[in-house]
């Protein structure tokens, strides 16, 4: 089989290999593998970022994938050849709190992603693709969606009424903004493009700010809501939108803190978080429990994720380039 396979740290070091075919144990499935995508973390994992938290050789990467169960291991009756199905992010984080065993092993991580044509998963770590979506579409959904609905739905408990501020097009963004509509919420959507904006508009954003042409943008979100604040920022800048985020919510508001895009490391008004009793949550994507919630609405829901490009296996690195230079609106997906 055709394989993606970084063998050191440095994206020079990413070949296309032959590999065996693998096959499946006890409570395990062979999956073929059609599609695949990217996310942020990924464009770390390339350079080794993760350090002692990743596989450092011989790695074959990314979480994200969706395709068809080949065969099926002893004693695996949830599964037969043929089903298409999603595996989830963290394959030992079945249901319940996180725990640093449940995190462990992460997929294209700790443990070898899915840039390959079949790959062998737990039973219990897969979950049925909804039928109105391909398997481009199905490959953008374990990690960045998950985080968004552990965000707003699992986390956040948003509900309608809500106002919801999002920040960026990229993909935890955009399924943050169409999961919030799924609640009733009405959604605050910023970029630093205005065609970005009527594309986030298209998803059902509410308002538009561009933060380029209104750095100060947390007023014009307090504006917007009546000088009150929004209810919920999911936060995707890190260091350089904080302090933004924080003048935004309102008292009592959440903030879920899942990305470091403008940086790491920020000094924030700590004062203002503990006088308005503004709640700071960090997300790490989610559960196989919380994949298969968010299948099912998406299922029931008709939710379809905004895919910018496709590329094939063979231009993969094509497909790292463009999303590094940041001009994607959702997800960038690799067919295999």
């Amino acid at each position: 089989m055709k394989a993606a396979v970084l063998k050191a740290a440095g994206l020079d070091n990413l070949e296309i290999v032959d590999l065996p075919e693998p096959t499946p144990g006890p409570g395990e499935v062979l999956v073929r593998i059609n599609a695949a995508s990217l996310n942020y973390r990924d464009l770390l994992t390339f350079q080794g970022g993760y350090g002692s938290r990743q596989k450092q050789a011989d790695l074959i990467p990314l979480s994200d994938g969706a395709g068809e169960v080949i065969s099926v291991g002893d004693g695996v009756s949830a599964f037969k050849p043929g089903d298409r199905v999603v595996p989830s992010f963290f394959p030992n984080w079945r249901d319940g709190p996180p725990t640093a065993e449940k995190l462990a092993g992460a997929l294209g991580g700790q443990a070898d992603g899915v840039l390959c044509e079949q790959r062998v998963l737990p039973a219990d770590a897969l979950v049925p693709t909804p039928a109105n979506l391909t398997d481009v579409q199905a490959a953008a959904l374990p990690c960045a969606a998950v985080t968004a609905w552990s965000a707003v739905i699992t986390q956040g408990g948003v509900g309608p009424g809500d106002v919801v501020l999002t920040q960026g097009t990229g993909g935890v963004s955009l399924f943050a903004l169409q999961f919030a509509k799924l609640a009733g919420a009405s959604v605050i959507a910023t970029s630093s493009s205005d065609e970005k904006l009527e594309k986030a508009r298209a998803l059902g954003a509410d308002h538009l700010i561009n933060y380029k042409s209104v750095p100060e943008w947390a007023r014009a979100a307090r504006e917007i809501t009546g000088g009150r604040g929004v209810d919920h920022v999911v936060e995707v800048g890190g260091a350089g939108t904080l302090e933004q985020s924080i003048k935004a919510v309102r008292v009592g508001g959440a903030i879920s803190l899942i990305g470091v895009l403008s940086g790491p490391n920020h000094t924030f008004r700590l004062p203002l978080v503990v006088t308005q009793n503004i709640r700071m949550q960090g997300v790490t994507v989610g559960s196989t429990a919380q994949l298969s919630a968010m299948l099912r609405a998406v299922g029931v829901h008709g939710v379809e994720p905004a895919v910018d490009k496709v590329y094939p296996l063979a231009e993969v690195r094509d497909a790292i380039e463009y999303m590094s230079a940041g001009r994607h609106f959702g997800k960038v997906c690799i067919s295999l």
